[in-house]
């Protein structure tokens, strides 16, 4: 069980309100062939599980929780990840695409807590002054940009139209080990096929 911490200054996310954006499977399978990923992986905003159910699938054993219950048995559901105070037992990596809105506090959180944080986040995350902190301090190792944009990721429950993506995304991964600049890498998601679906082909 996920132990939660308390005193701290962060408000609830039951107050920020639910902040989907699912996550292509293209995208997560880009990340399996650019970094090796240990065993034993924390999703702290799995949501439906779309990065949950690539891993699980790869042979990683995947704590999966997140504040909203999407009625997924396998998750930990209403578990505000900012109020966590201790990585799990034997997580050795927090991988997420973490809530648009609160993409910097999950970033500089998860790096309280674990030596290995890997986010799915917007090109543009690099450009801000304020998130010096996080991104020039040495332990971020690698950005993997995707060479072409990813599928449009619309937020959960959206029923307008479909559009494609305007935003540029990559895998950044922060590495307590690395010392020196990040490198950067142009990565494809369009490479390997996706995942089959077990349960159609029965």
């Amino acid at each position: 069980m996920i132990a939660l911490s308390s005193g701290t200054a962060r408000g609830p996310l039951r107050d920020r309100g639910n902040d989907l954006y699912e996550t292509p499977e293209c995208a997560t399978l880009a990340l399996l062939r650019v970094e090796q990923l240990p065993k034993r992986i924390w999703e702290p905003a799995c949501g439906r599980g779309a990065i949950v159910r690539v891993l699980r699938a790869h042979g990683h054993e995947v704590l999966a929780s997140d504040l909203i219950d999407y009625g997924d048995p396998t998750c930990f559901y209403r578990r505000d990840f900012l109020l966590e105070h201790k990585l799990p037992k034997c997580c050795e990596c927090i991988l997420t695409n973490p809530p648009f809105s609160l993409a910097e506090e999950f970033v500089e959180h998860a790096l309280e807590l674990c030596p290995y944080v890997i986010m799915l986040l917007r090109l543009a995350f690099l450009e801000s002054e304020r998130r010096s902190h996080i991104l020039d301090t040495g332990s971020l190792a690698r950005i993997h940009v995707f060479r072409r944009r990813l599928p449009m990721m619309h937020r959960d429950g959206w029923t307008g139209p479909k559009t494609s993506s305007a935003m540029a995304f990559a895998w950044f991964v922060w590495d307590r080990g690395h010392i020196g600049p990040a490198t950067i890498n142009r990565v494809s998601a369009s490479q390997m096929p996706p995942i089959p679906d077990l349960e159609a082909a029965r």
